[in-house]
């Protein structure tokens, strides 16, 4: 999903729901390498932005319907 999103770690993240809140991670995520991100939401499903789609042909975080028409066709 990284690739799909250009690296873009924060794409990933729920950053309007609370445990991201509370772990402060507007200001601590960018200075966060990729594994300690990737762990962060390993270890805490409520990180993850959702819905969350990876396919064969590509994915999709969020409710963006553009990225959602594009994906399925």
């Amino acid at each position: 999903m990284l690739k799909i999103y250009e690296g873009n770690l924060r794409r990933l993240f729920n950053t309007s729901g609370g445990d991201y809140k509370t772990l402060n991670l507007k200001d601590k995520l960018p200075g966060l390498s990729e594994a300690q991100a990737i762990n962060l939401l390993a270890g805490n499903g409520n990180l993850i932005k959702r819905p969350f789609v990876l396919n064969k042909i590509g994915g999709v975080i969020g409710f963006k319907e553009e990225e959602w028409k594009k994906l399925l066709g």
